[in-house]
């Protein structure tokens, strides 16, 4: 008989939705990756990386050329330039990189603080580290951070604390003024950050994204993490990375080469590449979601379903109390992709301690037009 490391891990539910979804041939809107292609120019420089024989092992920490990149971009985006060999680290996604981020210095009997809804990797990370999570619930309704109940959660073993903005799923986003709480918050005391910014170019209305890497105090402290799938439409290639001090990083890389190594060698040459090329691409980002987004929700206001229009990431929550309030959010999900051809995700599976009275389910609108507006006539006639 096994004794699992993770007994209260099965099978994802973004992995079950969409398996679903493909079993029904309902719209797939539950998982987050976009239907339609990456830029062009992208995919052609992963053909010369690779015809140019850019095939073999990348240096642990990443190519030079992709990380000195990632510090153009952030100098130009946060007005901070971290050092390209002691602080930039490319990882095989971000999953990856907030998991070693986690094994790096986590203990057991440590604790870990993250806000619910969180995102279905922090928790068991940290258990594989020996950890435990304490999960602080946001506000309901503008999924917000409570101070004062964070407050009440800091002990003495707390030794991280998690934060995602723009925030999956709620795509609720974290203020300057947040990040300065925070900072208040933990003065003196000896913890780290682990900063998930996965979505950092996909905040909209004007808004511009608040990263703790232009927040000297909390970055310090902190390992901030991004992805290039979520920012070049490529979620499959699996390629982020990881921006920490010199120490941190050091931290970091000890546990990465061992989990990983290195990132696949020819999408970097081809991500470098592109980004030197195209710098403007991620500056367009947050108006060509905002379309998606406004489509998507102009089409459903002649819905029943009630909704406040998303702030960041590609993802809109969605309430059906006027629908099937007898349902609960997973019996929901299901129920609308085997009744209605939409697949979706319940936003309970994001908590530990699900509230009873919340009916949201979360959809991607990461689609061609067509996509969300075959979706929007299905949901509309329900």
């Amino acid at each position: 008989m096994i004794s699992s490391k993770l007994p209260n891990v099965g099978t994802t539910i973004f992995t079950r939705m969409s398996q679903l979804a493909a079993q029904t041939g309902a719209l797939n809107l539950s998982q987050g990756f976009p239907d339609f292609p990456a830029p062009p120019a992208l995919l052609e420089a992963v053909t010369r990386s690779v015809q140019a024989g850019h095939n073999q092992y990348a240096p642990m920490t990443g190519l030079p050329v992709l990380r000195e990149q990632v510090a153009a971009k952030i100098a130009r985006l946060y007005g901070v330039t971290p050092d390209v060999d002691q602080e930039i680290t490319i990882t095989p996604g971000a999953t990856e990189a907030i998991f070693c981020a986690i094994q790096a210095v986590i203990r057991p009997g440590d604790e870990v603080i993250v806000f619910d809804p969180c995102y279905d990797s922090y928790d068991p990370a940290v258990t594989l580290a020996g950890g435990r999570c304490v999960h602080v619930p946001l506000s309901h309704g503008d999924f917000r951070i409570d101070w004062q109940r964070f407050a009440d959660a800091l002990t003495p073993r707390t030794r991280m604390v998690v934060l995602n903005s723009p925030h999956n799923p709620s795509g609720a986003l974290i203020s300057h003024e947040d990040l300065q709480q925070l900072a208040e918050s933990i003065a003196g005391r000896d913890l780290y950050l682990l900063s998930d910014e996965v979505y950092e170019h996909l905040v909209f209305d004007g808004v511009g994204h608040a990263s703790v890497l232009a927040h000297p105090e909390l970055y310090d402290r902190a390992f901030v993490v991004s992805s290039f799938g979520k920012t070049y439409h490529v979620t499959g290639w699996k390629t982020g990375y990881v921006v920490a001090p010199p120490a941190l990083s050091a931290e970091l890389r000890k546990v990465h080469q061992y989990v990983n190594f290195c990132g696949v060698t020819p999408l970097q040459w081809a991500l470098a590449e592109f980004m030197a090329e195209q710098p403007q691409h991620v500056d367009a980002l947050p108006a060509f979601y905002q379309a998606k987004r406004d489509l998507f929700c102009d089409l459903l206001r002649k819905s029943r379903f009630t909704f406040t229009p998303t702030a960041g990431t590609y993802f809109q929550l969605l309430d059906y109390s006027a629908i099937r309030p007898d349902l609960d959010d997973v019996q929901m999900a299901l129920w609308l992709t085997r009744e209605h051809g939409v697949a979706s995700i319940p936003v309970s599976v994001f908590y530990q301690q699900p509230i009873a009275e919340q009916r949201l389910v979360r959809l991607c609108f990461a689609k061609r037009e067509e996509t969300l507006r075959e979706a929007a006539l299905k949901l509309c006639a329900i």
